[in-house]
């Protein structure tokens, strides 16, 4: 809890940072002082007024700073639900020792002899509000003109710094700040009240899948989320029926950054998942009267589904910072998907170091990206060729993300993507099939357990569900498997099937569809 001391200099800090801008700019900062005291005395006559504007305003939404004192021993008072008026604040002040800062008690006495009536009090704590607004813009503004002259300063450094503190301004306005450690406390409970109201036991952003989200009880938020896997593997026709689910049967905004495929390759996937119709036939528009039918009837809820995506090739820690901030101001997006991490960029003053070190510098902005926008950013990896390399049943470890160890460092959780069906390993130790199955393993956690979960892998589609559901539909496959005319190399990771030759070591999730057979996504 902050002394007298910390209190009084933070005050004299932001009483001279507002002369320094009278000074500098020859006028008085944006301030409305009597509606100051009209709120604070209204504050202390009727409860419903400190109700009212109790989340409007903050400490340092008032100009004064005899006013910065009152509110704060208002927010005290209110926050250890104590009764607020003349008296108590008054007395609060003298036991924090602030009494003649703030006025003295003649000076608080003579606030509720201004209030003639309680009925506009959160109109006028709008109005504070936005003074405060003006006064943090113009400092935020007169800031980046220094920086903007001084020619050491990186031009990108100055406008992600700008475009930072304008964010912050206008999320800090947004709501109330967390200042005290029993209000952090009250919304932890309210959250496990919530969760406790959950049948399903999600308390985070839900993938649509139930197993997985079982483990992880939802995408939690600020969290950052490593999906990796070897090519062809399927990470993004996970990630879109992870999107698919969470946007359409939750109603939750997606942001979608595709830095290797267009959108409309990836609308193209998402329209055979949710179509169910063969991405090949949809790609050569081979449909039948009754197939269109099909495609139309069941493309509604995807076409108005609060799905966003950029396919900005090359993109910048920077620009994803800069997009992300505005998708969550304009769209209030809930979650955030990376395709993928590699194929960023740390962009150009922080781009001078070794590759490893660009790919850490990535991680760790992505981690603070979650962090600022409350949201959980999952990011696609790519492993290393040591997997394929290894005897055994070839399932991925931690060591084998590529490029970087700042990956495992920073995220919350690493999942691997892994078909055993693809190396050719088409029995489980139990003696189930593998056929169409694709398990997501957790091997790192740092709130939960590490666990395996068992997905469907409908190949045709493009998609993921859970292991369950998909027996009543006619139309899809009750399971997938290599075609019976191919040959399959577990060794080389070379299949074989008709005229085409596909080979696993590329760098993508991308197949010709057009020489026909029964091709992985």
């Amino acid at each position: 809890m902050e002394n007298k001391s910390d209190k009084t200099r933070k005050t004299g800090t932001r009483a001279s940072k507002a002369n320094n801008l009278t000074n500098e700019l020859g006028r008085i900062p944006p301030q409305a002082v009597d509606l100051e005291k009209a709120v604070l005395g209204a504050m202390m006559l009727e409860k419903n007024a400190v109700t009212d504007t109790i989340d409007i305003l903050t400490r340092e939404s008032f100009y004064d700073p005899k006013h910065q004192y009152i509110f704060s021993v208002i927010q005290e008072l209110f926050g250890s639900s104590q009764p607020i008026d003349i008296l108590t604040v008054t007395n609060q002040l003298k036991k924090n020792g602030e009494l003649e800062a703030a006025g003295g008690a003649a000076y608080i006495s003579q606030m509720t002899s201004r209030v003639a009536s309680t009925a506009h009090v959160e109109y006028h704590a709008r109005i504070i509000s936005e003074k405060h607004i003006k006064r943090e813009l113009i400092r935020m503004s007169s800031e980046v003109m220094k920086e903007a002259y001084d020619d050491t300063n990186d031009v990108f450094d100055v406008l992600n710094k700008a475009e930072g503190d304008l964010f912050k301004i206008a999320e800090n306005n947004m709501g109330k700040a967390v200042d005290v450690m029993q209000n952090v406390v009250r919304e932890a409970i309210e959250e496990i009240e919530r969760a406790s109201q959950n049948s399903d036991g999600i308390s985070g952003v839900p993938s649509g899948f139930f197993e997985l989200d079982k483990v992880t009880a939802g995408w939690q938020r600020s969290d950052m989320i490593v999906i990796a896997a070897r090519p062809a593997m399927g990470k993004t026709a996970f990630v879109l029926s992870m999107a698919r689910n969470t946007a359409v049967d939750h109603n939750q905004g997606v942001a979608i950054f595709s830095l290797e495929m267009s959108s409309v390759q990836l609308v193209k996937r998402l329209i055979a998942s949710e179509t169910r119709l063969p991405a090949e036939k949809l790609r050569k528009g081979d449909l039948t009267g009754a197939e269109y039918q099909q495609l139309h009837s069941r493309i509604t809820k995807l076409s108005v589904a609060p799905i966003y995506i950029d396919d900005t090739p090359g993109l910048s820690i920077f620009d994803l910072r800069a997009k992300c901030r505005r998708l969550k101001m304009q769209y209030d997006i809930q979650m955030v998907i990376i395709d993928y991490l590699q194929l960023m960029t740390a962009g150009s003053s922080k781009g001078t170091g070794n590759r490893e070190q660009e790919i850490s510098s990535i991680s760790r902005s992505i981690k603070e990206i979650a962090k600022e926008l409350n949201i959980p950013m999952i990011a696609l990896s790519q492993l290393s060729r040591s997997v394929e390399q290894r005897g055994g049943d070839k399932k991925p470890v931690l060591s084998d993300l590529r490029e970087s160890g700042a990956i495992e460092q920073d995220a919350d959780i690493v999942s691997f993507i892994y078909r055993p069906e693809y190396y050719g390993f088409l029995q489980d130790e139990n003696g189930n099939s593998n056929a169409g199955v694709g398990e997501i393993i957790i091997a790192k956690h740092r709130n939960g357990a590490l666990e395996s979960v068992r997905l469907r892998f409908i190949k045709e589609y493009a998609r993921f569900d859970n292991m369950e559901g998909f027996q009543d539909d006619p139309n899809v496959p009750s399971h997938t498997s290599l075609p019976a005319n191919g040959d399959f190399d577990s060794e080389g990771g070379t299949y074989t099937m008709q005229s085409k030759n596909w080979n696993k070591e590329d760098d993508n999730d991308d197949f010709d569809l057009s020489s026909g057979g029964d091709t992985p996504f």
